[in-house]
């Protein structure tokens, strides 16, 4: 799909939104130290990382070796 090629400013916002909020979730949940809802908290954090590193690298994948 060529629409995160075709848009590179919404792009961008959305990676730094998700970078932003998933760093605050993992802070706020590592601040709740022995409390079961501190992990889940900073495991959704991660996702939003995983997530913005996805969208990062949704338009470099056409020209993977290997993949017909």
């Amino acid at each position: 799909m060529a629409f995160w090629k075709e848009h590179p400013a919404l792009r961008i916002a959305a990676i730094a939104v998700l970078f932003v909020l998933a760093l605050v979730l993992i802070v706020a949940g590592w601040g709740m130290t022995g409390e079961l809802a501190g992990l889940g908290i900073m495991v959704l954090g991660v996702a939003l990382l995983l997530a913005a590193l996805a969208i990062y690298n949704k338009p470099f994948e056409d020209g993977k070796p290997g993949k017909k």
